[in-house]
């Protein structure tokens, strides 16, 4: 479902009435790093994305992150400007406590970490996902406590809170049919999105931008006129 594209950062848009907290681990808001939690009307626009540094940023990274998830069952996918680990939730999250990372994935997650975290330049985003079955506020705030539980492998390895952001967004963004147990499997996951921190930026900007006004047809426009004119 969302092949070749950046459904990921979409998300965001959705995640902003999903009706769970904000606060990270960190104290960061999924629209900031490290800043004060509130909501910020753009009215410019966005910061343009260095291509050629993210390209760089995305040749040098692919392989070392690959190699570090090699024989571990989470993927690796590199995306329009930015790569994507993938963990399944039912390998990599406790069964009977569904918040608690298995003892298996702590060692791939850690080296993701340790790879990423003595270079400034890297952003992080950590997205939990759900699949729709159960009660609708339950999946938010379970998405993001598995979101938190990577989180704070990455803050352990020292990344600091001005380049790592999370997010629950429950059953919203999912990527198969919920109408099957393969496809709820699918869904159920922890995703972390990595790119250069300005190129983040420039994405959750983007996604961030406040969607124009539709224009009123003409001829709606010279009737709520002439109601104004009668009402004078």
């Amino acid at each position: 479902m969302h092949k070749n594209s950046l459904v990921l950062l979409c998300c965001l848009s959705l995640a902003a009435c999903a009706g769970s907290s904000d606060k990270s681990d960190g104290g960061s808001s999924w629209w900031s790093f490290g800043g004060e939690e509130k909501p910020v009307a753009v009215k410019k626009a966005p910061p343009k994305i260095d291509h050629q540094l993210t390209d760089a940023w995305l040749d040098e990274y692919e392989p070392r992150l690959k190699s570090a998830l090699s024989g571990s069952k989470m993927e690796l996918e590199r995306r329009e400007n930015v790569l994507v680990v993938t963990a399944p939730v039912d390998s990599s999250f406790n069964p009977d406590r569904p918040s608690m990372l298995m003892p298996a994935v702590l060692g791939p997650f850690t080296k993701v970490a340790k790879i990423l975290e003595k270079d400034p330049r890297t952003g992080v985003l950590i997205l939990g996902h759900a699949d729709s079955r159960g009660q609708l506020d339950s999946n938010f705030k379970l998405s993001e406590d598995r979101a938190k539980a990577v989180a704070s492998i990455f803050r352990l390895s020292g990344l600091q809170r001005d380049r790592l952001l999370l997010k629950g967004v429950g059953p919203d963004m999912p990527r198969a049919a919920n109408d099957s147990a393969a496809g709820r499997a699918l869904n159920r996951r922890v995703e972390i999105v990595l790119t250069p921190k300005p190129t983040l930026v420039a994405l959750l900007a983007k996604y961030s931008q406040p969607a124009a006004a539709p224009a009123l047809p003409v001829a709606q426009v010279a009737a709520d006129q002439k109601k104004k004119e009668k009402a004078q």
